[in-house]
């Protein structure tokens, strides 16, 4: 994994945990809507955008051996 794909990945993952002990103060509805909406999203979206990441790297580092 390339080291912006790690702190991406990373970040993310601390967001999430620190989401978890909120749940524990903020048990609604909107705690529910803002989880689904906003977080799960997000989620699903940065290890979609990790792996295209690590998929550009292996491009770009096959272009430049093939440049080289």
């Amino acid at each position: 994994m390339t080291a912006l794909g790690a702190r991406l990945s990373g970040v993310t993952k601390q967001l999430w945990q620190e989401w978890q002990q909120t749940k524990y103060h903020w048990r609604d509805a909107k705690s529910r809507e803002f989880e689904e909406k906003y977080l799960s999203e997000l989620v699903a979206s940065v290890e979609k955008t990790v792996g295209v990441i690590e998929e550009l790297d292996k491009l770009i580092t096959r272009i430049k051996k093939d440049c080289s």
